[in-house]
């Protein structure tokens, strides 16, 4: 079965998007007394500088940079203006790979962080229940799911395993929902609704796109129309209250 797609190319494109004003640059990037004093314990100019530049990326985004990959000019500047040395040191960073990974696990050690794993999945899929039954918008809840992550100083997963989280807390959502909504239902009203599916007579839709029609201009026989699919939605009898008992967003 091929996987669930809820996010679009743009959306997961833009999930791991890093700031693009100073304010929030500064808000993200800014280094305690605590973290300089770290940063300044490790010798020359590139090992501090790079050193910097992952533990920015570790704390927000929340990943780790890429051996090949480059940081964005303008964290790489503000990193440099707070460490006090040149940004141009970075392309002397890291030329020992073994240098990267004992940075990193430094990184981890010292200041809490998490590399993402199976045992984090059912806690990040918890973290959603409240949420899904707010929205089933996927690039809302794999926002709310990143932000959940970043605050626990857990690393974030790829974008696919992201996605197939979301994927799945929305079909757990909407099933929970369906069953709610459902519940107080009876077979006179399960008929009804299963009618709508139904060809509307003398045309070629059925009677729920015609209900789902928008109503038109202010005009005379789009009101008239609008009456008859009014009427045709109470002649349905539905219980009363079905709004209060999911949120308003889903319903």
């Amino acid at each position: 079965m091929p996987r669930r797609s809820i996010l679009t190319d743009t959306e997961r494109e833009n999930l791991f998007a890093l700031p693009d004003n100073q304010e929030d640059l500064i808000r993200y990037f800014s280094f305690s007394e605590r973290d300089l004093s770290i940063i300044r314990q490790h010798r020359g100019a590139a090992n501090r500088i790079g050193f910097a530049v992952q533990l920015c990326y570790m704390r927000y985004p929340g990943i780790i940079l890429g051996t090949n990959e480059t940081p964005h000019p303008a964290i790489l500047r503000l990193v440099a203006t707070q460490i006090d040395e040149l940004a141009d040191r970075w392309d002397n960073y890291g030329r020992r790979f073994q240098t990267r990974r004992e940075h990193l696990v430094e990184l981890q050690t010292i200041f809490g962080f998490v590399t993402f794993g199976t045992e984090h999945y059912p806690s990040a899929v918890e973290s959603l229940e409240t949420p899904a039954w707010q929205t089933d918008k996927g690039i809302l809840l794999a926002g709310a799911l990143t932000q959940h992550l970043r605050t626990r100083l857990i690393l974030l997963p790829s974008v696919n395993v992201i996605e197939r989280i979301c994927a799945e807390v929305i079909t757990r959502s909407t099933r929970q929902i369906c069953s709610v909504l459902t519940e107080k239902l009876t077979i006179e009203h399960l008929n009804g609704l299963d009618s709508l599916l139904d060809l509307k007579p003398e045309s070629a839709i059925t009677m729920l796109s015609w209900l789902r029609q928008p109503t038109g201009s202010a005009k005379a026989r789009h009101v008239l129309e609008h009456i008859k699919r009014l009427r045709s939605i109470r002649a349905l009898g539905l219980p009363n209250g079905l709004e209060k008992t999911i949120h308003q967003n889903v319903y």
